[in-house]
Parts: C-alpha cells; sequence; structure tokens
C-alpha cells in the first residue's frame, strides 16, 4: 500500500488516495488500484476523512524524549542545533505532513550532508555509528538509493506549498537559474548547454526560488540542460499558479528579460524587479537623455558608490488572447531605474578595448574564429586578402556607440519608486548565487553521480533540505557578525565537538561545554539545556 496525494487543477484541492499493486491475470501485466481517503485541509495540511471512509493514520512520533534502550556515547551539539533550527523554521513540521513515516530518514540524511561535506553517502553508518540525529538508525548505501526513489513529486510539491505560504506576502522572491553537470548517460533532461561552471560536460539545470527577506529557499524545478533562461518564465508562473502562494514579488537578473515575460508578468498581476540589457532602444534612449547631467554631484549616493537617476514610462502592454482571437494591448507604468559606475565604465572600457584588439589581431593573422565573424563585421572594415595584405580599419562610430554606455545598468520595476530601494532589493538576489555555491561545494552536488530520474529526484530533493538549514546558518551568521571569527565548517565543527552520554532509565547527560559554546547556541536563539 502507499498514499498518494493527487491535485485537482480545476478547483485546487489536494486530494490523498490509498494505492495498490496488483497484478492482472486476464491482461497479463501489473496495475494499480487506488482508493479515495479524503482530502487535505488547505491550512492546516491535516486529512480530512471521506464519509464511511475508516483509516488509521501512520503513528507519528511526537517530538520531545526518545527512550534510551542502550548505553551509548554519542556527538550531539551540532545536529541538536539543526533540530532546533528545524522547528523554528518549520522545515521539520512540514516534513512531517508530506512525510509522515519518513521524514526523519530524510533530516538524518540531510544532517549528515551538511556535517559531513565531500564524504558519500555509504561513509553514513560510520557518521551514525558517533552522532544522535532523528532517525537514530544505519541507512545504508543500498537502501539510501531505494529511499530517494520513494520520495514522489507530489509530496515534494506540497511542501514547496507549505514552505512558500512560511515565507511573507510582502517579500521579495529572488529567482535564477544554475548548471549541475553530470556524467550520466541515463537521465533524460541531461543536455549540453551553456554552462555556467565552463565544464564541457552535459548538464541539466536547476530554477530555484529564495525568499529575500528570510534568506532562505523554499522551492526548486529540474530543467533540460539545454533551456536558456529566458524560457522558463513562462513555466515558473505556472507553478506559482498551481502551488497557489498568492501574491508574489519577484527580482530577477537580465537573463530573465524579455518583452514575453514582461508581458507575462503583468498579465499575471505580479510584481517585479528585472535587470535589463542596456543595447534596447528605450533603455539606450533613456541614459542617452540622462547622460550629460548623471554625473552631477546631486546624483551621487555615497552609500552605493553610483550616480543614480530614476524616471517613470509606460509599457506598451500586449497579449495573445487564443479563445477570443485578438491581442489585449494597454499601457502600463513602470519605473526604469539608472545607475552609472564610474569604477565600471574604466573596467568595461578596457575589457572592451582587449576584445577589440584581440579580434584586430585575428584578422590579420588569418587565423579567424567562426564564431568571431559577426563581431569582425561590426567593428571592422576589412580591405584586401591574405595574399596582398590584409587593411584592417575600425568601424570608429559603432566603437564610440558601445562605448558610450559603458558604467550604465538599469533596473525596471512596476512597484518598487525608489532606485535605491530598488536596488538593494536587486542585490539581495546574490544569495541564490550563494545558495547555489553551497549546494555545489558544501552539500557536493557540483558533478550528479546518480544513475537514475528517480534516485536523482530524491537525492535533490534531500540536498535542497540541507540547502534550507545552510542558508539559516548563513543567515544568522551574516546578522550576528559570526563570520569575523568563523567559517560556516569551523562554526559546525564548534558544536559537533559537544557529546552526550545515554543510558536507559535516565535522562541524557550531555558533555563538558564551553561559555563559547552556549553563547553560540544563544546567537541561534537555541537554549542549550542541561538534561533533556
Amino acid at each position: 500500500m502507499a498514499i498518494v496525494h493527487l491535485k485537482n487543477k480545476q478547483n485546487g484541492t489536494t486530494y490523498v488516495y490509498e494505492s495498490e499493486n496488483y497484478w492482472d491475470k486476464n491482461k497479463k501485466q501489473s496495475r494499480s488500484r487506488r482508493k479515495c481517503l479524503g482530502k487535505l485541509d488547505p491550512a492546516t495540511g491535516e486529512l480530512i476523512l471521506s464519509k464511511n471512509i475508516q483509516y488509521q493514520l501512520p503513528v507519528i512520533s511526537k517530538p520531545g524524549p526518545v527512550p534510551i534502550t542502550e548505553i551509548k556515547h554519542s556527538f550531539y551539539g551540532a545536529t541538536f542545533l539543526l533540530d532546533n533550527i528545524g522547528e523554528l523554521t518549520g522545515i521539520t513540521a512540514d516534513l512531517r505532513k508530506c512525510f509522515p513515516t519518513t521524514y526523519k530518514q530524510i533530516l538524518s540524511i540531510a544532517y549528515f550532508l551538511i556535517l559531513e561535506d565531500y564524504n558519500p553517502l555509504y561513509r553514513f553508518p560510520k557518521w551514525s555509528a558517533t552522532h544522535r540525529h532523528p532517525y537514530g538508525k544505519d541507512i545504508t548505501s543500498l537502501r539510501s538509493s531505494e529511499f530517494f526513489m520513494s520520495i514522489t513529486e507530489a509530496d515534494r510539491e506540497r511542501f514547496f506549498q507549505l514552505q512558500g505560504r512560511r515565507r511573507l506576502e510582502n517579500e521579495y522572491w529572488a529567482y535564477d537559474i544554475t548548471s549541475l553537470s553530470s556524467y550520466s548517460e541515463c537521465l533524460k533532461q541531461v543536455r549540453y548547454g551553456k554552462n555556467k561552471e565552463h565544464d564541457h560536460l552535459e548538464q541539466i539545470n536547476l530554477a530555484m526560488l529564495f525568499g529575500e527577506k528570510s534568506g532562505l529557499p523554499f522551492y526548486y524545478r529540474k530543467l533540460p540542460g539545454n533551456i536558456p533562461d529566458v524560457k522558463t518564465v513562462k513555466n515558473l508562473l505556472s507553478d506559482i499558479d498551481f502551488l497557489d502562494y498568492g501574491k508574489v514579488k519577484l527580482v530577477m537578473d537580465r537573463g530573465f528579460y524579455s518583452e514575453e515575460n514582461i508581458n507575462g508578468l503583468f498579465h499575471e498581476h505580479l510584481k517585479f524587479i528585472v535587470a535589463t540589457k542596456t543595447n534596447l532602444r528605450y533603455v539606450k534612449d533613456a541614459i542617452d537623455s540622462v547622460k550629460p547631467t548623471i554625473g552631477n554631484w546631486s546624483n551621487y549616493d555615497p552609500d552605493q558608490n553610483l550616480y543614480i537617476t530614476s524616471q517613470s514610462i509606460w509599457w506598451d502592454y500586449r497579449k495573445e488572447r487564443p479563445n477570443k482571437g485578438d491581442i489585449e494591448r494597454g499601457k502600463r507604468r513602470v519605473y526604469l531605474h539608472i545607475y552609472f559606475d564610474k569604477e565600471r565604465e574604466s573596467n568595461e572600457s578596457q575589457k572592451f578595448s582587449k576584445q577589440l584588439v584581440s579580434l584586430k589581431r585575428e584578422l590579420e593573422s588569418g587565423k579567424r574564429v567562426v564564431e568571431h565573424e559577426p563581431q569582425y563585421v561590426k567593428y571592422f572594415l576589412i580591405e584586401g586578402n591574405t595574399n596582398s595584405g590584409i587593411k584592417v580599419i575600425p568601424r570608429q562610430e559603432v566603437i564610440d556607440l558601445v562605448q558610450k554606455h559603458h558604467g550604465f545598468f538599469a533596473l525596471l520595476s512596476n512597484d518598487v519608486k525608489d532606485p535605491i530601494l530598488a536596488l538593494q532589493l536587486y542585490r539581495s538576489k546574490d544569495l541564490i548565487e550563494k545558495g547555489f555555491g553551497d549546494l555545489k561545494d558544501h552539500l557536493s552536488f557540483r558533478r550528479m553521480e546518480v544513475s537514475s530520474e528517480l534516485s536523482l529526484d530524491g537525492k535533490l530533493f534531500i540536498e535542497f533540505i540541507a540547502l534550507i538549514f545552510l542558508s539559516y546558518i548563513k543567515k544568522i551568521m551574516q546578522d550576528k557578525h559570526l563570520f569575523q571569527n568563523y567559517t560556516m565548517h569551523g562554526l559546525l565543527d564548534e558544536f559537533d565537538i559537544i557529546d552526550c552520554y545515554e543510558q536507559p532509565g535516565h535522562d541524557i547527560r550531555w558533555g563538558e561545554t564551553t561559555k563559547k559554546q552556549r553563547d553560540l547556541f544563544k546567537e541561534f536563539g537555541v537554549q542549550f539545556p542541561t538534561t533533556l
């Protein structure tokens, strides 16, 4: 028997079924039958049984002391911290609702990935023997593969829904994509694409949402490796609607900018801050209009070390309506925030000059690069040939037009009128880049080593759970200025050496702790007990 959650797309209700596989002798194949048990309460996530249905939910152990059955000496400081973070963030409660019989295994594997970075999962039994953790038992390498495959998409989406509701409605959500390289030839979505790690390997892409204030990720989606960033926004909007997130505010970089995406955001009534490309006609016109005066001292912001200006413009909204066979048109007010950075101007000009020198040398030597052909034509007039000699003449007017916009960048928003606030919100997007770094480095997921789609989906979900914990720890360390004295590894090691003693009939007894360790628990809002 298995419990399956299915969401009705028409009314948005999630129904719970009891599913059983059986062998059909007539058709000589395995089939499944389902029995509807009831529906999930959208507010609490609890199961509301249908009439005439008698069903005993799996017994779930309540939080609190676990009976001690053997004498044991274990390390418990770091896992005790993670237990408390799980309760503070709602991770444990949401996992308990979505995975009532297996949430402890999920947590234990996530703890292992956090505390034993760079160690493969087959080392879990050794770690389990020396640490107190939620599951309290070994999970062998073979069992872990089977366990990964048991984590269903419906249960994952339910978890995303619960976590998303914990993010504040007035919070901006940072959206971005990273690439994960793979050696596997068995994964369907592995493709060659624009690899952000510059690996010459096939990859999948991973899209993720982070809360701007909380600093916590709460949603991800796996994508084929050859899908460009700009093409993903349409499905993101569909996912947001499907998961019933309600009011949403998105912040995205310029890789997601397109007229279609902006129109889609307007159509869904979502607030946004999006970086734009400076070569767009309306952006170039705006930059040209402010270029003579933006360098005035009155436009300088000392905190940002930038020259800043802003203007309100009208967006030409258009949306195809297939049902009516026409196009909806209109005007939408947006704010175009323009920023000028003198240091950036110098760096961009220097980089551009070096690029032109390299292109010119390629032409003069006859060693042309196919990918550079459009740039040859754009920036140079080429006379003669390799026999009579090549003369390369720069198109100075074109070069001047490019250099004219060096040092400028722009943000577009339909919500934030203040250009400094818009910039601060946009820069909060850096936390998602750091999150991707933690996923690849601290959680050792830079290159995937799984052999099936189901194993990948399950392992990726647990890596994601571990990432939520790491993101919370990093946020506290930044807010409390703990990075001045600790790396994240060093901080976790400081907790991890705290041990405990377990004896049947007695409370857990902690080993010796230092004042520094107890103070660190307080920084995380955790009351360190003398007994449990």
